[in-house]
């Protein structure tokens, strides 16, 4: 048997007609650049979400560096970070001229609170935390954190679409938002998407200017932005894909239980830390990631017997070569290092099938016992 790590071909399966429709539609009018199609995304994703509206951008990059733009974060900045995560969230740091600040990560892959307070100094301007593999941040920390010391909060929830909790939903819980709608993300485009959002109403309408040139009426420029718009056959598909949406994040929550109770009754919890299974919807499992021994071997055994396992991330950002000469770069991390040396991630989608999960689970157990 083969298990891909993601089948998004069956996904397009269950969507096919509907999304065509969609598309077709646009074709047929010829409006690819912002207009209804993009607004009506928008405006779905901010009732989504609970926020009081969202802009589409061109990438979940592109809504990190747009955030950044509409903070002011710039040269001679510092901004706090997990030195565990996707390598844009620092990148769209240094590329707006300010300094990535590396904290250490929790055991559950989540950025430190107390490891960040031993950064904090005279620069330091913002938190920009990461809901990694899907699974929510607690705001609550670093909400004392900012207070304290006067800092912004920038949310990367590029893999936590539709996470919430009893302090609301990723994307509506700092002072601004970015996701991903990269094509393997919970909700993903036929391309590059992303999406701003913030509860403060200036910063949204300075964001819909800066993702078209800085442009507040035609050919008049109020700043220097950029070309960051969200296609609208981008925001055709996502929309279609939107109401779908919190059925899949179900979905894959139960997939995740049945990997978790699979692993106990197997008795494979002496050789594999499963992720915590938090309650009501604090996790959409963008990735179901646990902690192995013998990891590497581990990956080449999954991967020789059709199981498309993956590790994310092998490369903290701490070590990585563009940032080697950073202030700070040098600190030990151990949290961050031990677990890219351990993580593994399981093939998790809304369309794997009982027989798959079993077969994974079963080629586990095969490698350990």
């Amino acid at each position: 048997m083969k298990v891909p790590q993601l089948d998004l071909k069956a996904q397009y399966q269950g969507i096919r007609d509907e999304t065509r429709a969609k598309v077709d539609t646009l074709f047929e009018e010829q409006r690819f650049i912002l207009g209804e199609t993009v607004n009506d995304f928008e405006e779905a994703m901010a009732a989504y979400l609970g926020v009081p509206g969202s802009v589409g951008v061109a990438s979940g990059s592109e809504a990190l560096r747009i955030a950044l733009a509409v903070l002011d974060i710039g040269p001679g900045d510092e901004v706090l970070l997990p030195a565990f995560t996707f390598f844009a969230t620092a990148g769209a740091v240094s590329q707006c001229g300010a300094l990535p600040r590396f904290v250490d990560v929790d055991e559950h892959f989540l950025m430190d609170p107390e490891d960040a307070k031993s950064l904090i100094g005279p620069a330091t301007k913002a938190i920009l935390g990461v809901h990694l593999y899907g699974r929510q941040m607690d705001w609550t920390p670093w909400r004392e954190i900012a207070r304290e010391h006067g800092l912004v909060l920038i949310e990367d929830a590029a893999q936590s679409v539709g996470s919430r909790n009893d302090q609301g939903a990723s994307g509506g819980l700092g002072d601004v938002a970015a996701f991903s709608f990269f094509p393997s993300k919970n909700l993903g485009g036929a391309g590059d998407g992303g999406l701003f959002t913030s509860p403060d109403t200036d910063l949204l309408d300075r964001a819909r200017r800066y993702r078209n040139h800085g442009e507040s009426k035609r050919y008049h420029h109020d700043e220097v932005g950029i070309n960051g718009r969200l296609d609208a056959l981008q925001a055709a598909v996502l929309h279609v894909k939107l109401a779908h949406l919190p059925a899949w994040n179900d979905r894959r929550r139960a997939v995740a239980r049945h990997y978790n109770e699979g692993l106990a009754s197997r008795g494979l919890g002496e050789f594999l830390r499963p992720p915590e299974l938090p309650v009501a919807q604090e996790h959409v499992f963008h990735q179901y990631t646990l902690r192995a021994s013998r990891r590497d071997e581990l990956l080449a055994h999954l991967q020789e017997n059709g199981v498309g396992a993956a590790v994310y991330y092998p490369v903290p950002l701490h070590r990585q070569a563009c940032f080697r000469n950073l202030s700070g770069v040098g600190r030990e991390l151990p949290m961050t290092d031990t677990l890219s040396r351990e993580v593994v991630s399981l093939p998790i989608y809304p369309e794997l099938t009982e027989d798959a999960l079993e077969y994974v689970l079963d080629k586990l157990a095969e490698f350990y016992l």
